[in-house]
């Protein structure tokens, strides 16, 4: 679709030229991955979880991304601390409620999240996504036991309900705010087999509602930046290793322009 292909490549251009300050509270795993992919797509990371700290650095971010990936109850009060403080000033929130469904803990932690604070997209694989409205849906540790199009009704529903966008990552992404329903075929197959691509997707969307003020396109467009780089990493990879070097240098490398030709972005409204 032309209209948003336009829309990637001037967002990819607007987070080059800004630089936005995304504000991660992320889990152990991840922060060093996320910090450079955010770094490689021109934006500027910065990893702050400290309870009295998070307010202020909240204050001063482009968008806070919430991962629930390593949770903690001291982590669960910053998250509220810092979402808080970003809803007050209308800052986009970006949660990813990783493994929501698996245990009790991080389902309930998500929806808290989702009810204290004006979250502006959350994206998870098809079974997270459910779990914040079936609360008989299960998980299988942080992989989906759903398909995006198992769950695509019930993110629209929930979308609806939540006044907020919905991003269902799997083999072709779904975005959604209840209205409008987008799908992103851009990818790999060597993403799953690197930890943390899920999460470096979700810390882009932030680095891209941070220059675009409507969440469906911002992270339609973020998830295609994110997928062509992966198919242009997979191109000299020879394996996972080799892969996630080569995924860092070709979100580095690709220019506004290669994202307007390669992205695979169709609407279904």
């Amino acid at each position: 679709m032309l209209q948003l292909a336009e829309i990637a490549s001037e967002n990819l251009e607007k987070v080059r030229a800004d630089k936005p300050l995304i504000h991660n509270i992320t889990n152990f795993v991840v922060m060093n991955s996320t910090a450079n992919v955010l770094l490689a797509a021109g934006a500027s990371p910065v990893m702050a979880h400290a309870e009295n700290e998070v307010e202020e650095m909240a204050g001063f971010a482009g968008a806070l991304v919430l991962n629930i990936g390593t949770l903690t109850d001291i982590w669960s009060e910053s998250m509220i601390k810092a979402g808080r403080k970003c809803s007050e000033l209308g800052t986009p929130i970006i949660l990813d409620p990783v493994g929501s469904g698996a245990t009790a803990l991080r389902t309930s932690t998500a929806k808290r999240i989702i009810e204290e604070t004006s979250v502006s997209v959350i994206r998870g694989n098809a079974s997270e996504i459910l779990s914040l409205r079936d609360e008989q849906s299960k998980t299988r540790g942080v992989d989906s036991l759903h398909t995006v199009d198992e769950a695509a009704e019930a993110a629209a529903i929930l979308a609806k309900e939540l006044g907020t966008t919905l991003a269902i990552t799997g083999p072709i992404d779904l975005v959604t705010d209840g209205q409008r329903v987008i799908r992103v075929a851009n990818g790999h197959s060597l993403m799953p087999y690197v930890t943390g691509t899920g999460c470096a997707a979700t810390a882009l969307i932030g680095a891209f509602t941070a220059v675009d003020k409507d969440p469906v396109t911002a992270t339609a467009t973020a998830l295609a930046y994110f997928g062509l780089a992966g198919e242009v990493a997979g191109k000299t990879a020879k394996g996972p290793g080799s892969f996630m070097v080569a995924l860092l240098d070709a979100l580095y490398t690709l220019t506004p322009v290669d994202l307007r030709a390669g992205c695979r972005i169709t609407s279904d409204k």
